[in-house]
């Protein structure tokens, strides 16, 4: 017995009552104080629009922004609660933490990410104050995607108060390496292949990397999917497949910029489907597909299409990134995903390695290779200002100028992913969190109430139940008709 604890480890204790509820309400807390102090409407969703609208001589409240990119913002919002959520209800006894956890650090990063946004982007120095409307709301769930990608390489692994800080480290780091590529490198990512995608994959990964358990094994009967699991996982698949063009193009200029963006995003997402399912059939000796493949390559040319999907790529391009993005991610799941695990000691639970930081860096270069192939008998000339917003201080940056910003940006990603979880990573191992003991991962009732599973009865049994019943009937119904 005594060898059997030495070989489990000291046991953990998982309850959180006290540090789950502190953090949640010191930290909401905070978020009202801070919004208090900074958060003001901006012009647009001000009660003073009507002044606005004489000042600025816009004729018709149709011109608010808000028209514009509400839709967009509703299905990024759908793909970050639905698409995200459902996408980590595989596991055969941890849909509830998949949802459910994913609804709750969602809905404090988003708060945040407009505090840490805004104090980089929005600020106005002569106030004091963070203008919001409508496109923060949209930035802000992009931020808050960047965390929610690092939740699927620690998918049943951690506690509820470890993602909390999971999130307030990575939406900070998020709005910093974001504004280094955006604003002082100048790059061009409408979709976030690199400040989301590659970030927060490589930012899972190694937290993933740091908390390595060497005896996961022992919760290797939990770590897989049944039937209805599966179909669950699927919903939030072809959540995300469909709202992906809304994604892509949502904080694209109006106009050709975002029409294309829609454009290239479909297309290289309908690609993707087909050749995720070619390899998946290869794969197997009776061709029969697999639903890890199929729940989560097929969405890996959304991914890689991000940073180059406003750009005049053209719609066979598209195609071609699509369908080399599937293969890339569905031989990741076959192959690099068990070498990550036995050879590198990175345990990825939802394999984001190969949904998100592979295809989030491809994405990256592809749109360097793109930019610097950028012609004005492509664009035009103001086509080109345009898209790649060559004005004031970069007025006279060339195209080749451009693909090597857009190169350094996407490593710059990689990085802040890298070293940012490394350490948040050795953070989160200090023995005060609650997180579940390697043979209790997993498994929704560390954390949740779960109601019990109904008995089932063998068929022969429930046959036998029902003669029974049925011949008391009969006999009850004789006894009346006698009385009678």
């Amino acid at each position: 017995m005594g060898n059997c604890c030495a070989y489990l480890g000291p046991q953990k204790n998982t309850n959180v009552r006290v540090s789950l509820p502190a953090v949640c309400f010191v930290w909401q807390i905070a978020m009202i104080v801070l919004f208090g102090v900074f958060i003001r409407y901006n012009p647009e969703s001000d009660a003073h629009w009507v002044e606005h609208m004489r000042t600025e001589n816009i004729s018709s409240d149709i011109e608010n922004d808000f028209y514009y990119r509400y839709p967009s913002f509703q299905d990024v919002h759908v793909m970050i609660f639905v698409g995200f959520g459902f996408l980590m209800t595989f596991l055969k006894r941890y849909s509830f933490g998949g949802v459910g956890f994913n609804f709750l650090i969602a809905s404090f990063g988003l708060q945040w990410a407009l505090l840490m946004q805004g104090w980089f982007h929005f600020l106005d120095h002569s106030t004091g104050k963070i203008y919001i409307g409508v496109e923060n709301l949209i930035n802000a769930d992009f931020c808050c995607a960047g965390s929610l990608i690092a939740y699927g390489a620690l998918l049943g692994k951690v506690s509820p108060v470890q993602l909390m800080v999971v999130t307030l480290f990575g939406v900070t780091l998020f709005a910093v390496e974001e504004y280094i590529i955006l604003h002082l490198l100048h790059c061009r990512d409408a979709g976030g292949s690199m400040v989301i995608h590659a970030f927060g994959g490589y930012y899972g990964l190694a937290i993933s990397w740091v908390l390595y358990r060497p005896n996961l094994h022992l919760s290797k009967r939990l770590n897989g999917s049944v039937y209805h699991s599966d179909v669950f996982a699927m919903i939030g698949t072809l959540f995300l497949w469909m709202f992906w063009p809304s994604f892509n193009s949502a904080i694209t200029d109006h106009g050709d910029g975002q029409h294309r963006a829609a454009i290239n995003t479909y297309l290289a997402l309908a690609s993707t489907v087909l050749t995720t399912v070619a390899i998946s059939s290869m794969s197997q000796k009776k061709g029969k597909l697999d639903m890890v493949h199929i729940q989560n390559a097929t969405l890996a040319g959304g991914v890689a299409m991000g940073t180059a999907a406003e750009f005049m790529i053209s719609p066979y391009g598209s195609l071609i990134v699509g369908f080399c993005t599937g293969i890339i991610s569905t031989f990741g799941y076959l192959f690099v995903t068990p070498f990550l695990e036995n050879k590198l000691k990175l345990q990825d639970t939802c394999g984001v390695h190969n949904l998100h930081a592979v295809p989030g860096m491809l994405g990256g270069f592809i749109g360097a290779i793109v930019a610097a192939a950028a012609s004005e008998e492509v664009y035009s000339r103001e086509g080109l200002i345009d898209v790649f917003d060559f004005e004031g201080k970069h007025a006279n940056r060339t195209v080749g100028t451009q693909g090597g910003y857009q190169a350094a940006g996407t490593c710059v990603a990689i990085a802040f992913g890298l070293v940012g979880g490394a350490i948040v990573g050795f953070i989160l191992k200090f023995p005060i969190w609650g997180d579940p003991a390697d043979d209790n991962c997993y498994d929704d009732e560390v954390y949740w109430e779960v109601p019990e599973d109904e008995e089932t009865i063998p068929p022969v049994l429930e046959y036998n139940n029902h003669m029974i019943h049925k011949h008391q009937d009969i006999a009850e119904s004789n006894f009346s008709v006698e009385q009678s």
